[in-house]
């Protein structure tokens, strides 16, 4: 259900998405580009955190940067299995998404792990476990990744494409990792909320220029509000998979990637039980309105073989926590 927002909410929720200024008094920075006042805009970004429109103030890693890999894993499991595998895939810290889909594969979610060896023994276990064939499908290409929601907008719901993330893993030295470490957890919304990461050693200048030079290395992409966008009223969510030929599979995942509607673009490797290989997580504020979009694409780029898997149940969505020590 969605939630009502004063015009100052809606913007507000915009800047968060986009980031904090990497500064000491980052909402202050906010209110002069909103044209408000600190207080007014710290007592707002609590209110929307209560209502439950943001999820959390939090910084968004890259992982590929912290040479990890992730896979998207899919599963058909019965009724009668659903609760129980739930709550050992929602168990494992490795578990980023989980999602229960209207289809017959009606599990998917994401899963990390230092190597795409562990990967796969993370996925043995539970089929040995469960006696359930579980499907890896790991990201080839990346076409659109991490679009913020539009929360003013009556139209698009999301905004511009967000440039890709750098894949190649970065050298941390000792501070870099203990920064890290500590922007695992959430950002209290409060002044000058990167004190808290600061130390005997580190005063709130070097923790700045840390996470600056993060920034500019590709580890972190910004730290900014995670909106729940149902809140914002995007209540149809669909999992978009078709299959396309290799000689035209990037020109179809870029005229995807174009369509505001669409959060993440992939190509991913395709399993016999599931030959497509073209991947959108698509938002509107009705199905009629993504049917719209999925009837114009596989029509412009002669799609005949494709699958729509609507959301049924969010299971888990918590960013992984990094350790470094």
């Amino acid at each position: 259900m969605s939630v009502h927002l004063t015009m100052l909410q809606k913007q507000l929720c915009n800047a968060l998405q986009e980031g904090l200024p990497i500064c000491r008094k980052p909402y202050a920075d906010l209110a002069q580009f909103l044209d408000s006042d600190e207080k007014k805009i710290l007592e707002e970004t609590m209110r929307l955190k209560e209502e439950g429109i943001i999820r959390r103030v939090c910084a968004m890693i890259n992982n590929r940067a912290l040479g990890t890999v992730s896979t998207l894993v899919a599963a058909h499991i019965p009724q009668e299995s659903l609760q129980e595998v739930t709550k050992t895939i929602n168990s494992l810290e490795n578990v980023s998404h989980n999602y229960l889909r209207e289809h017959y594969y009606n599990l998917w979610f994401t899963l990390q792990a230092e190597s795409a060896e562990q990967i796969e023994v993370t996925i043995s276990n539970l089929s040995q476990r469960f006696g359930i064939d579980f499907y890896n499908l790991p990201v080839e290409r990346v076409f659109k990744l991490d679009v913020r929601f539009d929360a003013e907008s009556e139209g698009q719901p999301l905004g511009d494409i967000e440039q890709i993330p750098k894949s190649e893993a970065v050298e941390l030295n000792e501070v870099e990792k203990q920064i890290l470490s500590k922007l695992g957890n959430e950002l209290e919304v409060i002044s000058e909320p990167f004190n808290s990461l600061c130390s005997k050693e580190l005063k709130t200048e070097d923790v700045l220029r840390i996470i600056q030079e993060l920034i500019d290395k590709g580890v972190i992409r910004r730290i900014a509000a995670i909106v729940n966008h149902y809140k914002l009223g995007f209540s149809a969510n669909v999992l978009f998979c078709c299959k396309v030929s290799q000689d035209r599979i990037a020109a179809a995942g870029q005229a995807m990637a174009q369509f505001g509607a669409v959060s993440h673009c992939y190509e991913r490797k395709t399993v016999e039980a599931w030959p497509y290989n073209l991947f959108a997580m698509m938002h509107g504020k009705s199905m009629g309105e993504i049917q719209h979009l999925i009837s114009k694409f596989t029509e412009s780029e002669r799609i005949d073989s494709f699958e729509l898997l609507p959301t049924a149940m969010e299971l888990k969505k918590q960013p992984v926590k990094h350790r470094f020590y």
